[in-house]
């Protein structure tokens, strides 16, 4: 399915979208990527969302890409014998590992590698930062925190630690299990929650093993401070802006959102903004102008993906929320002010042959206006350098390798196609302007430019351009 948006919209699938039919109607309503959430979904469920995401591919003719969310740590306060305490500042209360109803001095946090890491100043949120703890003493197995603001601690409530750093890694027994099961569901995504240090992805890289890119999701603060590492060991990167905004002051979310897309962009990773994007569309038929602006922001700040959560989960217009992402990205890309504003945020090429290429690969198509740029990859690297560039003109990537064709649908401007390798360079040519123009990115007289490495199918080689005329026939011209 041809799409002239450049800007990819993953939408997260649950009750209100689980049907063949619903994820169809997703599906041709704009989304590019499935999201499925491992905090509500089982095994069973994760294999029947595959399967049926996979005939709808099929229907469809064109790669979809599933993402597969994995749940992470969830840290939460024990049980107060009456549920809730009413508390005020300046209160003190004891955090321990006594498994006992709490109470308004104490309670429990059956956590003890919390309990191992706080230090003396640190903050303890709770309830998505409802009530904010201070700790004023602490040892081994106990920590006795100060109310700094809030008025009500209850039973099972979340618990963040934007201070501390945990010893343990982002992956839980849950997260383990979940890993393997969505590896050998074939999904094409595995985003990483909670995730500390470079360590944590690069412990998910090594199960991985190249079968699913890794998304590191970036919600916490400990994790801001060493984005460079972690973009660097990352396929991919997630601002994650809900709990990123308990865990930070939530003024400075809009700042760090524009430098990890800038810093991804450096580096030519993906990246998706997500989180309470059209948050009201989950029981309005229409968002709010500020959630619009919003979405505008992220498709000017030149994001690979844009990220759909409860709206297109649970929410009662699904279709509808998908729809008017698409129409603002769509508008947004229009706009007079987007051309100037993505070329200005393009980083400098690695010095390398292969983005020597990407490079003037987009600085011919821009001087000559041509049509597209057809580039062959087999591991997808050619297709994140053309899009690293961000040109004017689409870009169509070619790949014999199903899997690549799919985890490319994350990716700003990459329009894959899944077609045999080329024997030759003539039949290279001639079905670069075949596909083009079957897709409609060109029509007869116009050019295209392809790029790819010779000799053919030798991966990471790019090194080659050629211009060609798209004949009468879709085939090459002279």
């Amino acid at each position: 399915m041809h799409r002239s948006r450049r800007t990819k919209i993953l939408a997260t699938l649950g009750p209100a979208s689980s049907t063949k039919e619903q994820i169809s109607e997703l599906f041709e309503a704009g989304a590019d990527v499935f999201r499925i959430n491992m905090s509500h979904s089982s095994h069973d469920v994760l294999n029947t969302l595959v399967e049926t995401i996979r005939a709808v591919e099929k229907e469809h003719n064109s790669p979809i890409g599933i993402l597969a969310d994995l749940q992470g740590p969830k840290l939460r306060l024990g049980e107060f014998a009456d549920d809730a305490v009413t508390v005020e500042a300046g209160d003190q209360i004891t955090l321990d590992l006594k498994k006992m109803p709490g109470t308004k001095n104490r309670v429990e946090l059956p956590h003890p590698e919390i309990l191992d890491a706080l230090e003396v100043g640190h903050r303890v949120l709770v309830d998505d930062g409802k009530v904010e703890l201070k700790i004023v003493k602490e040892t081994k197995t106990s920590a006795v925190a100060e109310v700094v603001s809030g008025t009500k601690l209850s039973s099972r409530k979340g618990v963040s630690l934007p201070d501390t750093e945990l010893g343990t890694g982002s992956l839980t027994e849950k997260d383990y299990k979940d890993l393997d099961a969505a590896i050998a569901a074939n999904v094409d995504w595995i985003a990483v929650s909670f995730v500390q240090r470079p360590e944590d992805v690069a412990e998910v890289r090594k199960i991985a093993k190249g079968r699913a890119g890794v998304l590191a999701k970036i919600e916490k603060p400990q994790a801001v401070a060493k984005i460079d590492d972690i973009i660097e060991l990352s396929d991919a990167i997630m601002v994650a802006r809900g709990d990123l905004g308990v865990e930070m002051p939530i003024e400075q979310v809009p700042g760090i959102q524009k430098q990890i897309t800038r810093a991804c962009r450096k580096a030519g990773k993906p990246v998706v903004v997500a989180t309470q994007m059209l948050e009201s569309m989950i029981s309005s038929p229409t968002p709010t102008r500020a959630e619009v602006s919003d979405v505008g922001t992220a498709v000017f700040e030149g994001a690979d993906a844009i990220m759909l959560s409860a709206e297109s989960a649970v929410g009662d217009y699904t279709n509808e929320a998908v729809g008017m992402m698409d129409k603002i990205a769509h508008q947004i890309e229009r706009d007079p002010n987007y051309p100037p504003i993505i070329a200005a945020q393009r980083a400098e090429p690695e010095p390398t042959g292969a983005d020597a290429i990407s490079l003037a690969a987009r600085q011919i198509a821009e001087t000559l206006n041509l049509s597209a740029i057809v580039c062959y990859t087999g591991s997808g690297t050619t297709g994140l350098r053309a899009a690293r560039e961000r040109p004017p003109m689409p870009i169509l990537a070619l790949s014999p390798v199903v899997k690549t064709a799919r985890r490319l649908a994350i990716v700003w401007g990459v329009q894959c196609v899944i077609t045999e390798d080329a024997s030759d360079l003539d039949d290279m040519v001639d079905r670069a302007c075949r596909i083009a123009a079957e897709q409609k990115l060109a029509r007869p007289g116009d050019r295209v430019i392809i790029s790819a490495g010779v000799p053919l199918g030798t991966p990471g080689a790019t090194n080659m351009l050629r211009i060609a005329f798209v004949g009468s026939d879709g085939q090459s011209g002279v």
